[in-house]
This record gives C-alpha cells, sequence and structure tokens, in this order.
C-alpha cells in the first residue's frame, strides 16, 4: 500500500555517478548501490541519535572527519548491527575494497547499510560485486539506485528541483516505510547538488533542512540504528553558495522543496499506509511544546487505528493531547479537521456533525490542526494510519 502516486522523475546532477546490482543479501532486486562524486565534491552528514548506532554509522562517521569522500558503498536486507568488532571489521573491508578497485584511500569511501539487526554482514558478496558497480556508474543511474536501497518500501522514492535559470540542479534519494521517527534524519538519504559549497556551508543548511523535514515526520515513533542523511556539492556549475548569499538563499528553498517532498515520501509509503496526514499544532509558545502534543496526536496508536478505519473519533485526539506533559490551557484549546471545527474553548462545537467529520476522515489525505491559542509558534508533523497490514508486514519481517 502506499498514498498518491510517487514521481520517477529526476534531473542528473552533474558529477555524480550512481550504479546499482544485485549480490545476494536479499532473495530479490538489486541490494548494493555505489555512488561516486567527482574530485573536490564537499560532503556533509547527520545520523541516528539511537545508542545502537550501526557499525557503518560510526565508520562514516570517521570517514567524514578524515576528508573529502569519493564514494559511498550502500547495502540493503542487512543493517550490520549489533554483531561486534566483526560489523566494523566487514564495513572496513568494504571500503577498502572501493578503495583498491577505485584508486583512492579508504577513508574516502563512506559505507552505508540497512535491513535486518543482528546478523553478521555478508561482506564477501558486496566485494565481488564493487568492479560491476564501479563499471556500470552513470549520471542517469538515480533510479536504479533508489530501489537498490529498499527494504520494506513498496516504491523508490526521488525528488528533484532545478534553479529557474537552470543552472544548478538538486537531486536526491530516500528509503524507509517503518522504524521511522528519525530524530535527526531518515532511515536512508542521499542528496547531491552541483553548486560550489565548503562542507561548512553545507553542514547548518542539511542541519535545518533535516529538522524541517526528516525531523516531523513519524510512522511508527521508532527511530532506526542505521538513518543517515547525506547532503554532497559537486562544484560542477557555476553557481558559488560560498560567495553569494543571494544564490545561496535561492538553493536552500529549494533543499527544503527536496528535503520535504523525500521525506513525504517516506510517510506516504509507510508500511501498510493508506492515510497521509497532517499534524498541525499552532499558536504555541514554543516549538518543542508545539512538537510535544504533535507527536502525541501522530504516535497515538487509538488515533492511528481510527484514522485507518475512517472514524471520526475526535475524542482520541483529546485523549491524545491530554496525555502530554506539557501545561495546558483547555479553556484555549480549539481543533479542527480540515476546515471543519471539532472543538471550540476546550469542548464540542455546537455545529460539529458526525457525517462532517466523517466524510473528511475517508480522505487519502487528513489535515488535524490544534490550535493552543497562547503563543505565535507553528509546527506541522507528518504521520501515516496503523492498518492491518503494518503488523503483518512487521510480523512476518523475517520469514
Amino acid at each position: 500500500m502506499a498514498v498518491g502516486e510517487a514521481s520517477e522523475h529526476f534531473n542528473p546532477v552533474r558529477g555524480v555517478r550512481l550504479s546499482s546490482t544485485h549480490c545476494g543479501i536479499k532473495a530479490n532486486g538489486d541490494d548494493v548501490v555505489l555512488v561516486a562524486f567527482d574530485a573536490g565534491t564537499s560532503t556533509a552528514g547527520v545520523f541516528t541519535q539511537n545508542h545502537f548506532a550501526a557499525a557503518p554509522v560510526q565508520l562514516c562517521r570517521q570517514h567524514l572527519q578524515d576528508g573529502l569522500p569519493r564514494y559511498f558503498i550502500i547495502n540493503s536486507g542487512n543493517a550490520n548491527c549489533a554483531v561486534g568488532e566483526a560489523g566494523m571489521l566487514d564495513a572496513m573491508n568494504c571500503c577498502a575494497a572501493v578503495g583498491v578497485s577505485a584508486g583512492v584511500p579508504p577513508h574516502q569511501v563512506l559505507p552505508f547499510s540497512t535491513g535486518v539487526i543482528g546478523e553478521r554482514l555478508p561482506a564477501d558478496n558486496i566485494i565481488e560485486a564493487i568492479p560491476t558497480l564501479l563499471e556500470g556508474a552513470s549520471e542517469d543511474g538515480w533510479m536504479d539506485a533508489a530501489r537498490g536501497i529498499m527494504t520494506t518500501d513498496t516504491r523508490p522514492k526521488i525528488a528533484t528541483r532545478q534553479s529557474a535559470d537552470g543552472t544548478f540542479t538538486i537531486t536526491g534519494i530516500a528509503k524507509g516505510a517503518g522504524m521511522i521517527q528519525p530524530n535527526m534524519a531518515t532511515m536512508l538519504a542521499y542528496v547531491a547538488t552541483d553548486v560550489v559549497a565548503s562542507t561548512g556551508t553545507l553542514e547548518p543548511m542539511l542541519t535545518e533542512s533535516v529538522r524541517r523535514s526528516f525531523n516531523r515526520i513519524t510512522v511508527d515513533s521508532d527511530t532506526s540504528t542505521n538513518d543517515a542523511c547525506m547532503l554532497s556539492a559537486t562544484g560542477v556549475s557555476d553557481v558559488d553558495i560560498d560567495a553569494d548569499p543571494e544564490r545561496a538563499e535561492e538553493f536552500f528553498a529549494l533543499l527544503l522543496e527536496v528535503m520535504q517532498a523525500l521525506a513525504h515520501g517516506l510517510v506516504r509509503d509507510g508500511e501498510g499506509a493508506t492515510k497521509f496526514v497532517a499534524v498541525n499544532v499552532v499558536n504555541g509558545p514554543d516549538t518543542d511544546y508545539c512538537l510535544e502534543i504533535a507527536y502525541a496526536v501522530a504516535n497515538s496508536p487509538l488515533m492511528k487505528t481510527a484514522l485507518y478505519a475512517s472514524d471520526a473519533n475526535w475524542g482520541r485526539i483529546v485523549m491524545a493531547i491530554g496525555k502530554t506533559r506539557v501545561p495546558l490551557d483547555i479553556s484555549r484549546l480549539d481543533v479542527y479537521l480540515g476546515e471543519v471545527q471539532l472543538m471550540e474553548q476546550g469542548q464540542k462545537h455546537p455545529d460539529y456533525t458526525e457525517e462532517a467529520g466523517s466524510s473528511l476522515m475517508a480522505a487519502d489525505e487528513i489535515e488535524i490542526t490544534i490550535d493552543l491559542g497562547i503563543g505565535d509558534v507553528h509546527e506541522t508533523v507528518w504521520t501515516s494510519d496503523l492498518s492491518h497490514e503494518y503488523v503483518t508486514i512487521n510480523a512476518e519481517y523475517r520469514t
């Protein structure tokens, strides 16, 4: 299942080449991806805050500090997590193998993994596939790469934007359908551009765009052990956002569009999802306060099952708001489902009807707005419903 139509359109990014192939980690489909960058490409990354950060995440952080990466090696089907020292050794061996074949030092290769936790990575399979990946790398390989990083995803996620004058491009791919409440990034996301930008310029832009995209989504409130989100700039275009503040502003606006499109794609393809839901909390005192309430509603199993059933049981929204630990002035609280007002000043709105609520809840895309009436801060969290299929997917994940 998935909500809405997914785009498969993309614009290649000059200085980036991608390839994918099947190496036997998964039973079917491509399961290893290579991304190659021109020399001089700058890269910034953000990673999971899960205490069980996988070996590739740990090694990726180290290699980012050692210099400008030239290659990403990404596998799906195995997380390379919670397997002790063997996990780090396997990740290092994969990086070394890419380095030998490509003629770069191992620290210029960044490893990424996603899939089942607690099983040894079949590194030999990946290493054997590296010559094929290097030979097949192409600027047109984005869609194959988007498919190659999928696990329980039902479709690839890709987003692309170009500047109004066509002088620079931003394109990104992401994977993730479950174990999604990123708490920094998402399962895996890779965004590239051909602007000129230093790592020092990219890092704050990545952090802020992630904060407003991947850090505002949830499928099931779980943070993966392997989350990583990368932003790379090849510098092939003539647009220098280090030197031109106006172009930097233009670039960031388009970057945010790409990040939000990818983040929304994860929610729309959430495991078993049939609804795409925006939870808006408006007129709050600060960001944390608004997010506390938004996530309480977005993650409530009772609320999510009501969404799946198209049940206008707005009492579940009230319950979820009320269970938060923030101080709450109920007498100021207004709640809306789309344009229909459910509550006014903490009570059922006198004009609300079950028919109006049910009609809106039956839609594929739903908007819930909670007006706190105590400030001027607005935040939105995007989520999905909770269906029978979610349970089936996760009950049968390893069988």
